[in-house]
């Protein structure tokens, strides 16, 4: 083996080359380390803490407060209006607005009602309309608390026909404790009318409306 030459350097400048490594500059160095801590800092699935900025608070002596705009101020008092006179209407009694429902019932209806129970006086029995003549019980919330039924009242045959019905309100045992009439004149074939009935008893004991008779004439 033949001996290596000896390089001519000083001590100062002579460097150690280890065999198989090769020298990294320190800033390339300093580089992939920041690299490395700033991805370990974002990977949410290694379990590293996130830090966020802490939020800054608003500035309070800036706020003051401001009137409602003329249009939403409006607005609030027609709302507040309505809602009284919705509370003041609940508050009525039941015999007021029984009152204003019996008001709504015309004078025609009541002069027929007249003639009906003229014409019912010399019936027996339930009469020749049953079927032609139905009866559907008014909600109370309606009526204002008191008993009330819708008549309906269709001419099924191929004539001019005048009808008359008897209602009957009756408590809970069956006993009629009032009677109430009902009538349409000259119905053409095919047509019907509606007539309301309604009792003038108070609202309890609660009755019920059941149909007693119904002539056509």
């Amino acid at each position: 083996m033949r001996p290596q030459p000896t390089e001519d350097l000083s001590p100062s400048l002579r460097r150690v080359r280890p065999r198989g490594r090769h020298l990294v500059p320190a800033s390339v160095t300093v580089t992939f380390a920041l690299i490395g801590a700033l991805a370990g800092c974002g990977n949410s699935g290694g379990g590293g803490t996130t830090v966020s900025p802490r939020p800054t608070p608003p500035h309070t002596a800036s706020f003051s407060p401001q009137p409602l705009p003329s249009a939403l101020a409006s607005s609030a008092s027609s709302a507040i209006a309505s809602a009284r006179a919705s509370a003041s209407a609940a508050a009525s009694s039941a015999s007021v607005r029984a009152s204003e429902f019996e008001a709504s019932v015309s004078a025609e209806t009541a002069r027929r009602a007249a003639v009906a129970e003229k014409e019912l006086k010399g019936v027996s029995g339930p009469g020749n309309a049953q079927s032609e003549v139905g009866l559907t019980g008014v909600p109370r919330a309606q009526s204002g608390g008191v008993p009330a039924a819708l008549v309906t009242i269709t001419n099924k045959t191929d004539r001019k026909a005048s009808y008359a019905a008897q209602v009957d309100f009756v408590d809970a045992r069956g006993h009629v404790v009032e009677t109430r009439y009902a009538g349409a004149e000259n119905l053409e074939p095919g047509k019907r009318q509606q007539p309301i009935v309604f009792s003038r008893k108070p609202p309890e004991p609660k009755l019920t409306a059941r149909l007693a008779k119904a002539q056509r004439y």
